[in-house]
């Protein structure tokens, strides 16, 4: 039991899904809080959901790229390469996740569920297969990766509606994705070299593809402030003055690591960029919730 445990975390990407749930959690309520109130039953029903519809998408990912992962170090011990599950075993897994997760964010509302069906769609089968194709894989990936704050956002409301907030919970995480994806692109690229995926923008570690994701870091900053200029109908911004603080505080040293990326263009610059990357887009959206709360 403890091995199929440990098996299922893999061929799910366990730390991934819970990242995935945390954002649109957290989404979630700050949509309720518009409302007026948090109906926590939803809440779990939309974290439950969530992190099936996630775990489905890391699994197709994975029985996609199964032939691939045995080529690469950090993955051949997933369960499908390393022969601690078959590919039907992980298929059936898959699919019965991705039904029962869809099933249950369509009973929060309909447009939850479509995205969540079109977040599987984009990331399985378009995002995956075209990693070995071209960088544009990122640009792609970003859209699914972006999502949560929107599946979230939309499933606190009976009858969601497309307002700026969700709009600016999406750009975040979106321009986000490109240091972050980037950073891990450069950190893991002579293993991704094995498998044939081209993920840097120049698909080489040179200082082109360390200005591309320094431009990247450049963009977020104003792009991550907007809450501060958004104004809700009650005439408050919807990200105050403590929020505005920390996330320029987070862009400047954020833009810092890009920077020395660009500067060194070596592995222990990358992974200073990419440790950054896990703690910044957490750190925004507490802070963004906590203050707008």
């Amino acid at each position: 039991m403890r091995k199929f445990v440990s098996d299922f975390n893999k061929l799910i990407k366990l730390r991934l899904t819970l990242t995935v749930v945390f954002s649109a959690s957290i989404c979630f309520l700050m949509g309720s809080r518009i409302q007026g109130e948090i109906n926590w039953l939803n809440w779990a029903i939309l974290t439950i959901g969530g992190f099936l519809v996630t775990g489905a998408a890391n699994g197709f990912n994975e029985i996609i790229e199964k032939d691939l992962d045995k080529l690469m170090k950090r993955t051949m011990d997933r369960p499908i390469p390393s022969g601690h599950m078959t590919t039907g075993q992980a298929l059936v897994l898959s699919l019965i996740m991705a039904i029962a997760g869809t099933y249950l964010l369509v009973r929060l509302n309909f447009p939850a569920g479509v995205l969540a069906v079109f977040s599987i769609f984009l990331y399985a089968f378009v995002y995956t297969p075209l990693k070995r194709k071209s960088p544009i894989a990122v640009f792609i990936g970003a859209f699914p990766g972006a999502l949560p704050p929107l599946i979230g956002y939309f499933a606190a409301f009976n009858e969601p509606r497309i307002s700026w907030i969700p709009i600016i919970l999406f750009l975040i995480q979106f321009v986000w994705q490109f240091p972050h994806f980037w950073a891990i692109a450069w950190v893991l690229d002579e293993d991704y070299k094995r498998a044939g995926f081209r993920l840097l923008p120049t698909t080489k570690q040179d200082k082109t593809s360390a200005f591309i994701t320094l431009l990247s870091t450049i963009i977020l900053i104003p792009v991550s402030l907007m809450p501060t200029r958004y104004l809700m109908p009650s005439g408050d911004a919807f990200g105050g003055s403590i929020y505005g603080i920390i996330a320029l505080i987070a862009g400047l040293y954020f833009l810092w690591q890009a920077f020395q990326l660009f500067q060194k263009q070596d592995v222990p610059s990358a992974k200073k960029l990419m440790y950054t990357s896990f703690f910044y887009l957490p750190l925004l959206q507490l802070t963004l919730l906590f203050d707008f709360i």
